[in-house]
């Protein structure tokens, strides 16, 4: 079974389970799933209106995270090897959304189109209300295998970055610069890098286990 501590959740070895615990699992994924999804069509929107880096790379973050709980649906109950691999996938995508955050920051950087932070600022607290029910619902996921680890990952990282997307609002209305929104887009960019690093680190390692019990 996968270690877990403080009452998490988690599902046996073999990828069956108690029924009743991957049921509640099932519906908890499902309901972040909605929810993600929903917010990345708002806060895309919302981020291309108010020219704001900050706003677009947290939608591709939603958009992740959707794609994240529905691999995670897909595979939760498979044998480890599976659940491992999702996990690696998941990883590589959030590095290439990092990077992707990245390259996107340093084409601002030369345009430098001033957002609109009254929309940063609305948009980031929405985001957030979400962030922190999903968080909430997903705090007892947090301490299973690479698979599960990576969905709560997600949300905690999300929650981060709506807040300094929020603190980039107040900056750029204070500055009346781009500069602001840029920093907050290099933060969810570092956020994705080192969320990526750390789940296939441990996928990585539940692969190799996994391999050795054979």
């Amino acid at each position: 079974m996968s270690t877990c501590h403080d009452h998490c959740i988690a599902v046996d070895g073999d990828g069956s389970g108690d029924e009743n615990v991957i049921a509640y699992t099932k519906r908890i994924l499902w309901i972040a799933l909605i929810l993600n999804a929903v917010m990345f069509v708002v806060e895309a929107g919302a981020g291309l209106a108010a020219n704001s880096v900050a706003l677009q790379a947290d939608a591709l973050d939603f958009l992740g995270d959707t794609a994240t709980y529905a691999i995670s649906l897909a595979v939760l109950s498979k044998p480890p090897r599976w659940r491992a691999g999702a996990a690696m996938l998941k990883g590589a995508s959030l590095g290439l959304l990092g990077l992707w955050v990245a390259g996107a920051m340093i084409f601002n950087a030369l345009r430098q189109p001033l957002p609109v932070a009254e929309v940063m600022g609305g948009v980031g607290a929405l985001a957030l209300l979400v962030n922190l029910a999903v968080a909430v619902v997903l705090f007892r996921l947090r301490g299973g295998d690479a698979n599960m680890r990576s969905v709560w990952l997600c949300s905690r990282n999300d929650a981060i970055g709506n807040l300094a997307v929020m603190l980039a609002a107040l900056g750029v209305l204070g500055t009346s610069t781009v500069w602001p929104d840029l920093a907050v887009a290099g933060v969810i960019a570092a956020l994705a890098l080192t969320a990526s690093v750390s789940i296939l680190r441990q996928a990585a390692g539940e692969l190799r286990e996994d391999g050795v019990s054979r």
